[in-house]
């Protein structure tokens, strides 16, 4: 076979042939990879596989709103000014022109009315904060529920709440930006919150505002925050995310194939990288669809801020509605301890009960990992009915969250079904903290339920619908096993290990070192596994697999088509034929 040299080297065939002159890219990009040594690392990155399923795209809609938020943001930041300084609107917004108001407004005006595509950037904006902290939220409970924050994957865990936590930040300092009475009204009650602090609140209050409030560097000081400090926070956390991600492999569902030890998927070049691309557009698109036809956040209805003045009905955005429910179901008690009042009012649902509740959140594959003793790096996914326990502590978790973001509406909730506000207040006291535990032991039971449901289709195969009639009269549904790979994702995972209970002392009567950790550990393991349904032994599997067999063979003589009139006086017509008949 002949092969053609002159593409790769010349030769006269008189002197050593010569390689071909390397373009100018490749000479750029062969100067760069002897400097800095980048081939191998992007070759080997470039291949990287990525698993498909359509779960995984949650955190790439977090991801790409994330990118909307920094354009749009940028082209905001060129009309904006961040300033407090009293001046007369005299823009395109008749109802509002004459009328004082802070630089900060009267730009968000400008914006509004008169930048070409103003009004557009402005609500993709802000609809893109809005799916940025939804989506980082779903992907959470997603990563939550499989299981995928199990090791080692727990500190790419706790970055992902810190970044929730930077992105609710985010969108508080970015709504109070305008200046408007909504959004005035929201740091208004920040500086409540702060001023409700024991001791040092006062003195926070003076230092976030630069006096009393409102002072006049709180405007300047949050957008210094929005623009500059939290953005790089979260590009820090996103890149340390992702590099996390790759290092550790991506997690993927059980199934034929796929183990602990490789990852079943598309290459990053060329499949996953236009996948990914192409979802950008798709998010950036429906942002923008939303910024054009949904009116989100219109500050020229509101008006400028005064103290005087307080928005009936007012709300803030979805993500803050929860600590704001709390507030407004918690009990006017106070208490004074040693000259200093306690509100405990205001420092329960704001100070107190959010940090808490993050923690937890944080915690969670801490807490797991020393309940189960478990050390093993875990890259297959769980099915949520696998793990009653932790699924159904997520669903408590997630209904607390709904009851005080609902309690956080009480009002609208009244007037809107014209109920008594006092009512539907003391309901929400108690149903935030009996709805969690309801929902737990209803979610627990519902798992294992499924667990049950999973166990029959192994042993028994999945209804057909087909009912058939033994020779003594009896009926009975006839059932068919199911395919491999359903049997294999039904029984891809491990069976659980209640801890052994710990006695408190020793062989010798003393009392043993760390014996109440140990138990508590142990209480908590059997609370946890105790009521789970474990897959079945592969005795079990053959036993039904033999009795399935012998179910065949008694039905073989049976397989005939039928159309149901054998022995209704109707045999001689066909099914279309058949006269209906009355009941």
């Amino acid at each position: 076979m002949s092969i053609d040299t002159s593409k790769v080297a010349r030769s006269n065939r008189t002197t050593p042939a010569t390689t071909s002159k390397p373009s100018k890219l490749g000479g750029v990009a062969g100067w760069a990879d002897d400097r800095l040594g980048l081939a191998g690392a992007a070759r080997k990155n470039l291949r990287k596989v990525f698993p498909d399923h359509w779960s995984f795209m949650l955190g790439e809609i977090a991801l790409w709103s994330f990118v909307v938020l920094l354009l749009t943001g940028v082209f905001l930041t060129l009309w904006f000014t961040p300033s407090m300084a009293e001046v007369h609107y005299e823009g395109s917004y008749d109802q509002l022109r004459g009328i004082e108001m802070s630089q900060a407004m009267a730009t968000t005006l400008d914006i509004s009315f008169d930048v070409r595509g103003g009004l557009l950037m402005r609500q993709m904006h802000h609809w893109a904060a809005m799916l940025f902290i939804a989506s980082m939220m779903v992907h959470l409970l997603r990563v939550a529920f499989t299981g995928a924050y199990r090791k080692p994957r727990e500190l790419n865990w706790v970055i992902g709440c810190l970044l929730l936590l930077l992105g609710t930040l985010e969108g508080f300092t970015g709504y109070s930006l305008p200046d408007d009475l909504l959004s005035g009204t929201g740091v208004r009650a920040t500086d409540g919150f702060l001023k409700a602090t024991p001791v040092v609140g006062s003195y926070m209050s003076l230092f976030l505002f630069g006096g009393e409030f409102p002072g006049g560097a709180i405007i300047p000081r949050l957008y210094i925050a929005h623009v500059l400090l939290i953005p790089g926070l979260l590009l820090a956390l996103i890149a340390a995310h992702m590099l996390l991600l790759v290092y550790h492999k991506h997690t993927q569902w059980p199934g034929p194939g796929r183990t602990e030890q490789n990852v079943v998927g598309f290459p990053m070049l060329p499949v996953y990288a236009a996948k990914a691309g192409g979802f950008f557009f798709i998010v950036f698109g429906v942002t923008a669809l939303m910024g054009g036809l949904m009116t989100i956040n219109p500050v020229w209805k509101f008006g400028p801020y005064d103290p005087t003045k307080v928005t009936a009905g007012s709300q803030p955005d979805w993500y803050m509605g929860w600590p704001d429910g709390l507030l407004r179901i918690m009990p006017g008690w106070e208490s004074v301890i040693f000259g200093y009042t306690i509100s405990w009012n205001v420092m329960v649902p704001i100070l107190l009960v959010p940090p808490l509740m993050l923690t937890i959140v944080m915690l969670l594959p801490f807490l797991e990992a020393w309940i189960t003793g478990d050390k093993r790096d875990h890259h297959l996914l769980q099915r949520p009915r696998n793990a009653p326990t932790r699924t159904a502590v997520m669903v408590a978790l997630m209904t607390f969250y709904g009851l005080a973001w609902a309690a956080g509406g009480n009002d609208l909730i009244a007037i809107t079904f014209d109920l008594s506000i006092n009512q539907i207040t003391y309901f929400m006291r108690l149903m935030v903290f009996l709805g969690p535990v309801i929902a737990f032991f209803i979610t627990r039971r519902w798992c294992i339920s499924l667990q049950r449901h999973d166990n029959e289709k192994l042993l028994h195969g999945y209804e057909t619908g087909i009912i058939m009639r033994s020779p003594e009269g009896g009926y009975t549904e006839r059932h068919l096993p199911i395919g491999d790979t359903s049997a294999y994702t039904l029984t891809a995972r491990a069976r659980d290990e209640i801890a052994p209970p710990v006695s408190h002392t020793d062989a010798n009567g003393v009392v043993a070192p760390g014996s109440r950790s140990q138990r508590l550990r142990a209480k908590l393991s059997a609370w946890m596994f105790q009521h789970n349904v474990q897959k079945p032994t592969a005795a079990e599997l053959e036993e039904a697999h033999h009795h399935a067999d012998h179910q065949h063979a008694l039905e073989a003589g049976l397989d005939h088509p039928a159309d149901g009139h054998q022995f209704d006086g109707h045999s001689d017509h066909t099914v279309d034929e058949a006269p209906l008949r009355g009941h």
